[in-house]
């Protein structure tokens, strides 16, 4: 049976066989306020099984496409769940909620005190969940080898510049040279493939992407390019200022043989394309001109212990309350389950109604 006969709405394309049944092959029924199933459904049939945590909303770097020279106003420190709380919290999920994945970001998570510890104890649960982690690279080097023995299994770098200069004037920091020795590292501790992060901003390191791809090509990385998102804490994003996928393809095009990669996504943001014919790939992750919100697999879980359903939800469900305020494991996990259940079809960014998130993603969590 189909999705349509399901009854289950199509959201960006036809969806797969996860995208209309639940992790036990039943069919996702679409009565409003449904919770008794033990995973994190939501009533278009997705299935959450990736745990993005954000450890801190501070940063290192003031990257101009994500928040103002100055940095911002950041988290008091109470406010923050403890190591204590997110072990909590994180056990819910893996044990009761069937997550499968945790990615640590940040802000910049290399912030966190501690991160090494918090990746050892998550490394101890049962049943035992894939560890990654999202990083600007600022100060990973020297604790790549710490990471790998704690237990993190991936991680991604970001990367905009190769240029020393245009980096700078990108992330208002001279420290290109510490990413380019993170990537090394990260590669030198077991963690291959390891992969880039790329957002490119027009007339600024667009005319890089082909330089990128080569660089990492040449070094074993995966490459993502990601398109600008309208996450920004000054809110100055702008259709026409944003590098679109079509784009970094014909960009890419010029020097390269791009070849569909055609293995299913599988919740996956990054759209694959074998170069030259392979082995190497490189990924593009369209999240605005072509939305991939059918096949989310994602819940967020902020600094602060609020979750959230997507990147640009309006609305967080406070599990710091719970905690502090004396409530189960079972409550927990229900609130999770009916925040997950709420979930919207998609983002939304196409819509002329669309409105950005206050919080920029740096208090979010890529």
């Amino acid at each position: 049976m189909n999705a349509v006969a399901l009854g289950i709405p199509q959201v960006g394309g036809a969806p797969s066989r996860s995208a209309y049944a639940d992790g036990r092959g039943a069919a996702v029924a679409s009565a409003p306020g449904r919770t008794d199933s033990p995973w994190l459904l939501d009533t278009y049939g997705r299935r959450a099984r990736d745990l993005r945590v954000s450890l801190t909303d501070k940063c290192n770097l003031r990257c101009t496409y994500c928040m103002p020279a100055e940095g911002l106003n950041w988290l008091p420190g109470d406010e923050l769940l403890t190591d204590d709380e997110l072990m909590r919290v994180i056990g819910i999920a893996v044990r009761e909620l069937g997550i499968e994945e945790i990615r640590f970001t940040g802000g910049e998570p290399l912030l966190r005190k501690g991160i090494v510890d918090l990746i050892g104890r998550v490394a101890q649960l049962t049943p035992r969940p894939e560890i990654s982690l999202t990083t600007n690279g600022i100060g990973f080097a020297r604790r790549a080898a710490d990471f790998v023995r704690a237990g993190l299994d991936r991680v991604n770098i970001s990367l905009d510049s190769l240029n020393p200069e245009t980096f700078r004037q990108l992330t208002r920091r001279p420290r290109l040279a510490d990413v380019i020795d993170a990537l090394a590292a990260a590669t030198d501790a077991g963690l291959s493939p390891v992969k880039i992060n790329t957002v490119l901003l027009r007339g600024v390191n667009d005319h890089e992407a082909a330089d990128l791809l080569q660089f990492s090509i040449e070094r074993g990385y995966q490459l993502r390019f990601i398109e600008q998102m309208p996450l920004d804490a000054g809110h100055s994003w702008t259709r026409s200022g944003m590098v679109t996928a079509d784009e970094i393809q014909a960009a890419l095009a010029e020097q390269f043989i791009l070849t569909p990669h055609g293995s299913a996504r599988m919740g996956a943001p990054a759209e694959l394309f074998t170069v030259n014919g392979g082995p190497s790939t490189v990924g593009i992750i369209a999240s605005v001109t072509r939305p991939f919100c059918g096949d989310c697999d994602r819940t967020r879980l902020t600094a602060d212990g609020q979750v959230r359903t997507c990147l640009f939800s309006a609305q967080e469900t406070d599990l710091r309350a719970l905690l502090r305020g004396g409530g189960t494991d079972e409550q927990i996990a229900d609130a999770w389950r009916v925040a997950t259940w709420g979930k919207l079809p998609g983002h939304g960014i196409n819509d002329p109604s669309f409105l950005q998130p206050d919080r920029p993603m740096s208090a979010i969590g890529g």
